[in-house]
């Protein structure tokens, strides 16, 4: 199998913790996808820091297999260990590196160094034979606030709400339960997107270093002037407390208990101001957009529909926006004008396009004079009205086919048109064929070969169920055919676990699934399977020593990572395709 090396752009990346305690260690790492030379440091880096080891440099290879074409990448790391020496926020300016003659900058950083913080208190509680730690999950340590972007608005204007969690860094939280997030009353919400799994990340608040966790992000709209308040909501969480054995193994045996501690957020106000004296033409909208528009057609017959459609864009309340009024001449028909909505939420707030469809036709020949549509947005930023309008067009209408005595109005929708005089049926003409009355299906010629084929099809079933009976008889070949899938299986729930990031149970899922389709392939007990009793089998079979080398590779890896520390989701997910990989091609070269 060919693997060629990816051609992509040089990518030289620094990251490290946004916020960590005077005193305490921290890494700064690196990350460049081409060999490089000598790393230069930002400038001003030990003014603030001190550099106490680095780099330790290391290398990885990731094999990416789309199509049976493999791609290989290679990615060099480089770490560093630093200590601040002061408290505040520090900019850290970008590191350069030099790559095949040129000089490659990274990104820049910001870190917030804090006085450093003890340990959450810790109480201890004696039994007869146990004794528990308890750590203490008081309001310092453990809580959760609806953050606002704004606190003071106008009515319509968006606000972004995001419930958060404050967890102490020591804490272990195991889980979620009887979660009751916040209603908002008096808002017209949104829900932003976010995913569905928890990820906590390092954030100071009050000084204090906390992992925070979003648990949900809505964009709101006031729908009410003066004080609204969001009222305070409960939940429960799952922490870990270490419970110990008083005894002289209390050093090798250890255990923890789950406990449930509620949390309930405080109350937060919002102070809605009323809109200043409304323009005639505002419709409701409060943010910033913009309008244009477009028609069919700028000629028309007394016959023809003609569609005006408008568009307004833009960042705020769309969905809140009236549809605009069109002032036409009493000489057209007019239809209701359709309105349809394209909304996006992103974590800036809402923003799309609203687009309306106005439908009119002439009845009369002539030049008229489609006017301008004006539209009036209030501006929050700004705190003034802003008018924006469409541009006037001019339609010719000449005289329609007087012979065509119905209108067609060709922008009506396919949903728009309903099918009528379903309950009229035409006599059916031509020859029809006639039945004998009193005339039987028994003792005709279709009868007795229904008969046989039925006998034959009843032959053929007995055949097969037999055949099926003695293959399962054969206790080794039956766990031949379903050895891959029962492999598939196990591949399906690494699958479910590597979306879960669970590590451990990822690599033990993926090591059953070789251990178990070897076993049953091959016909080894599970209990006398190993690498060097595989590996000769394999041989055995024909299969090439590549795919061999791929999968004591696989069966490596697992067994490493399960007891090493957790990769990074990227990392498993090009095992679990390697994985897949070599096992399909273990089906298609192991010889029967």
């Amino acid at each position: 199998m060919a693997i060629g090396v990816q051609a992509q752009e040089t990518r030289f990346v620094m990251s490290a913790s946004n916020a960590v305690e005077m005193g305490k260690q921290f890494r700064l790492s690196f990350s460049l996808n081409e060999r490089g030379g000598k790393i230069k440091l930002p400038p001003g880096l030990s003014n603030n820091f001190d550099i106490l080891m680095g780099p330790s440099t290391g290398q990885s290879t990731s094999v990416r297999i789309i199509n049976g074409k493999s791609t290989r990448t290679v990615n060099y790391s480089y770490t560093y260990i630093l200590r601040a020496k002061k408290e505040g926020d520090f900019e850290i300016r970008p590191a350069s590196v030099e790559v095949k003659g040129k000089i490659i900058e990274s990104n820049s950083l910001n870190i917030k160094v804090v006085k450093p913080q003890s340990k959450p208190a810790q109480t201890q509680t004696n039994t007869k034979n146990l004794g528990s730690t308890n750590v203490d999950l008081g309001k310092d340590n453990i809580f959760a606030r609806v953050v606002m972007s704004k606190r003071n608005v106008y009515r319509g204007e968006q606000i972004i709400a995001t419930v958060k969690l404050y967890v102490n860094p020591n804490i272990p939280i195991a889980g979620f339960d009887e979660v009751n997030l916040p209603t908002y009353e008096g808002f017209y919400t949104q829900d932003i997107k976010i995913p569905q799994q928890v990820s906590f990340k390092r954030e100071v608040y009050n000084d204090k270093i906390y992992q925070v966790g979003v648990l949900k992000k809505t964009i709101l709209f006031p729908q009410q002037n003066g004080k609204l308040t969001i009222k305070p909501f409960t939940m429960a969480l799952l922490v870990q407390q270490q419970v110990r054995a008083r005894s002289f193994f209390d050093d090798f045996f250890s255990t923890h208990r789950t406990v449930k501690t509620r949390l309930t957020s405080s109350t937060v106000t919002i102070n809605v101001k009323d809109l200043p004296t409304q323009p005639a033409n505002f419709m409701g909208g409060v943010g910033n957009f913009n309008v244009n528009s477009s028609i069919s057609s700028n000629e028309a017959t007394t016959n023809d529909a003609v569609t005006l459609t408008v568009k307004i864009n833009g960042t705020g309340n769309i969905r809140l926006i009236k549809t605009p009024e069109l002032t036409l001449p009493s000489d057209f028909e007019v239809y209701d004008p359709r309105s349809t909505d394209n909304v996006r939420t992103t974590a800036n707030g809402a923003t799309g396009t609203k687009t309306v469809e106005y439908l009119f036709q002439p009845r009369f020949e002539g030049d008229y004079t489609i006017p301008a549509i004006k539209f009036a947005y209030f501006n929050p930023a700004t705190g003034k009205y802003i008018t924006k309008s469409t541009q006037e067009y001019k339609l010719h209408v000449t005289k329609g086919d007087e012979e065509q005595s119905t209108t067609v109005i060709s922008s009506l929708r396919k949903e728009d048109v309903h099918l009528i005089g379903k309950d009229i049926r035409f006599i059916k003409q031509g020859d029809s064929q006639l039945r004998v009355k009193g005339h039987t299906f028994f003792g005709t010629t279709w009868f007795y070969l229904v008969y046989i084929i039925s006998a034959l099809l009843f032959l053929i079933i007995f055949i097969v169920y037999r055949k099926k009976a003695k293959e399962n008889a054969n206790i080794a070949l039956v766990r031949n055919k379903r050895a891959n899938s029962v492999a598939k299986k196990r591949l399906k729930a690494a699958a479910g676990y590597m979306k879960q990031n669970n590590n451990e149970a990822f690599h033990d899922e993926l090591l059953k699934a070789f251990l178990g389709y070897l076993s049953d392939k091959l016909g080894i007990p599970v209990a006398d399977l190993n690498r060097e009793s595989a590996v000769a089998k394999l041989q055995e079979r024909g299969v090439t020593q590549e795919v061999i080398d791929d999968y004591i590779e696989v069966i490596e890896h697992c067994e490493f990572a399960r007891y090493a520390p957790a990769e990074g989701s990227e990392a498993r997910s090009e095992l679990y395709k390697k994985a897949e990989y070599t096992m399909s091609r273990f089906e298609k070269q192991i010889k029967k």
